[in-house]
């Protein structure tokens, strides 16, 4: 391979690389800083950084120092047009000196970076840097660095600033420090999705009335946030009224049960949550349980047998005919079903109805050990515990035992 070849090889997986690295953030260069500051002999001043974008992963800053009449021989954001990311700056020296001025005057000074503004003010009041998330206390003409989120306390996930804190080092000339920063923005957390911000969006869903109807809701808050990522940028979500967020989270929570992805476990999860409240006689609680399954579409024959015993032992006996014929369609075979069915038509003082159906099954078994007579004298003793109409329970039982 000729050198020219070599040379568009490399070429190439520059491009690609710049490219890729460019798809995750950008410079700011709109919001970046650009400040000539005159500081006066033994003077301390502070000087606050213009608003850091939503995002921002990392900065790069440079300090110099011009005799009077020096200007700078290029911008810090001009530099960086040459560099894709801050993995340039970042990952070893050759970055940093490449951000270095060309020029810088004989003065120096020492500075310090803080995190808020009370830790700047207290600094210019008495020169202490022990509260500094960065501190540069050997005075110097010109310095650049990058500092990153992840290993500087300098860049905050809610903080919108940072401040700079100067002390001159002439005890008898002013000082002219040029302080240019630029923030560098991860494109996705652009939208203001970062940690804090998702726990709080999961912590406000587990709230909804829909998420305090599945037990675990985690699964379901999660499918929830991440329509609510793609939908709207998290200060957009902030500033809608308290209706309008109500309706976003009920909204994004019917669509994630309509999932098919999301909906097994969390309908299984409904499914055996009901049974339980059955089983515990919290009727009401196992309606609202079941009612999810079938409003969504997900119920099965047992989830309709489920609901229309709670209807049943609640008295809702129109409900629970309903809801019995609805599983029946599914499965016609299922006896508790049909014995369910027979129940709520007798208690609903429909014995012709009820009597066809005690009769067609009274020699089955509902399960490979409980006959069919067994299942309808242990039912009738549950409705007489619960106060429902027993005047036609011996009849039933006089006829099966015919």
């Amino acid at each position: 391979m000729n050198i020219k070849k070599i040379l568009f090889v490399l070429l190439i997986n520059l491009s690609v690389t710049t490219l890729l690295a460019q798809k995750d953030g950008y410079w700011d260069k709109e919001r970046a800083t650009k400040k000539e500051i005159v500081v006066s002999a033994r003077e301390r001043i502070v000087i606050k950084t213009e608003e850091l974008p939503v995002g921002t992963t990392e900065i790069v800053y440079r300090v110099t120092l011009l005799d009077v009449n020096q200007q700078m021989a290029n911008s810090l954001v001009s530099v960086l047009k040459s560099i894709p990311d801050p993995t340039g700056i970042s990952q070893g020296s050759a970055g940093a000196v490449f951000l270095l001025s060309k020029i810088s005057g004989d003065d120096k000074c020492k500075y310090a970076i803080f995190s808020n503004e009370a830790l700047a003010t207290e600094y210019q009041k008495s020169g202490t840097t022990t509260k500094a998330c960065y501190n540069q206390n050997i005075a110097v003409s010109k310095d650049a660095k990058g500092l990153s989120i992840d290993t500087s306390l300098c860049i905050l996930p809610n903080s919108n600033a940072m401040w700079f804190g100067f002390e001159s080092k002439n005890w008898i000339m002013n000082q002219k420090i040029v302080l240019e920063v630029v923030p560098w923005v991860n494109s996705r957390l652009s939208r203001g999705w970062n940690l804090e911000n998702r726990k709080l969006i999961l912590n406000q869903c587990k709230t909804t009335d829909l998420a305090k109807k599945i037990i675990p809701s985690d699964d379901f808050c999660v499918c929830v946030l991440d329509k609510l990522q793609k939908e709207y940028k998290f200060q957009e979500f902030q500033k809608l009224l308290p209706i309008e967020k109500s309706k976003a989270y009920a909204d994004f929570g019917n669509a994630c049960l309509s999932q098919i992805g999301a909906s097994d476990k969390i309908y299984s999860d409904l499914r055996n949550q009901a049974t339980d409240l059955v089983k515990q006689g919290k009727y009401a609680e196992a309606i609202d349980k079941s009612g999810m399954i079938v409003v969504y579409g997900k119920a099965n024959a047992k989830d309709f047998n489920t609901l229309g015993y709670s209807y049943l032992m609640t008295k809702q006996y129109a409900k629970a005919i309903k809801s019995l014929k609805d599983g029946e369609k599914l499965d016609d075979s299922e006896l508790l079903i049909q014995m369910n069915l027979a129940h709520a038509y007798l208690l609903n003082n429909n014995f012709k109805s009820a009597k066809p159906i005690y009769k067609k099954y009274q020699f089955q078994n509902v399960t490979d050990s409980l006959s069919w007579i067994q299942k309808v004298k242990q039912d009738f003793e549950t409705f007489k515990k619960a106060g429902l109409p027993s005047s036609n329970f011996d009849r039933v039982l006089r006829m099966l035992e015919d």
